[in-house]
């Protein structure tokens, strides 16, 4: 007989572990939690850091991130992945095998290059074979504007070049992206009115995202919130819209849905 939790979804996440709970898994498992999901995980690293710096780290070898995956796609419907840091190309090539062999949803990823006090998380090959083997078999992938400048070698100042950064990476393989322009003050613009094609509603003074899903490019316009940085907001933003995904609703309005969180978020740090 079925219970009402056979209907709530299922997500899996694939990231880093954070012991301080601002980033990576533990994040990811509050997040989806919040929008009604039950979270899965599998660990790819372990860090050692707290809310101020990560001051090393102990990557997962292939086997063991197989080992944790495979019980968990085998004992359950899993409706939605989001993946976050892969260090090394051994578990990007590890990801990518269990997604096509496994027949996995088409994931939300994050790329996490770096930490926020300048720690590196993802080897140079690792890099190439992110590019080359995982972001073609992503749903969406959501760089922020230094993860979107490393990509494609593009310096990203404004609107404009946030699309055409969006639009390299398309071509490149993604089947969506969208530019988190967080980092981008001076991407601050005057939105058009509510109900111009291809924008969001505009608030007050306005940050920018711009999303590229397959040539339709949507540009989300928020208040710009003067707060103190707070971390983790791409992990939460990553695992909101594949809880979005996971609970039916089309790519647009999860990553809405999603950013109207992580606002909120931003507002009471």
């Amino acid at each position: 007989m079925a219970t009402d939790a056979d209907a709530v979804p299922v997500v899996l996440t694939i990231a880093g572990f954070d012991p301080s709970g601002g980033a990576g898994v533990i994040a990811d498992i509050r997040i989806l939690v919040a929008f009604g999901c039950r979270p899965v995980a599998a660990v790819t690293s372990l860090t050692f850091q707290n809310s101020e710096k990560l001051s090393g780290a102990i990557h997962q070898s292939a086997e063991s991130l197989r080992g944790q995956i495979l019980p968990l796609i085998k004992g359950l419907k899993i409706a939605a992945v989001k993946i976050g840091m892969l260090p090394t190309r051994e578990l990007v090539s590890e990801v990518v095998r269990l997604l096509v062999e496994e027949k996995m949803p088409a994931p939300v990823v994050d790329p996490v290059l770096q930490s926020s006090s300048g720690y590196e998380l993802m080897e140079p090959e690792a890099r190439e074979a992110w590019l080359t083997r995982l972001m073609p078999l992503a749903r969406l992938i959501t760089p922020n504007i230094p993860e979107a400048e490393t990509f494609t070698r593009m310096t990203i100042k404004n609107e404009s070049d946030m699309r055409a950064a969006a639009n390299y990476l398309r071509k490149q393989g993604a089947r969506a992206v969208l530019i988190k322009g967080g980092h981008l003050p001076g991407a601050r613009a005057s939105c058009p009115p509510i109900g111009e094609a291809g924008r969001m509603p505009a608030l007050r003074s306005e940050a920018l995202d711009v999303l590229d899903d397959d040539g339709e490019v949507t540009v989300f316009c928020a208040e710009w919130i003067e707060a103190p940085p707070l971390r983790g907001t791409g992990c939460m933003l990553s695992s909101a819209i594949a809880a979005g995904l996971a609970r039916g609703k089309n790519l647009r309005d999860s990553i809405d849905a999603a950013k109207q969180f992580v606002a909120d978020a931003i507002r009471q740090a």
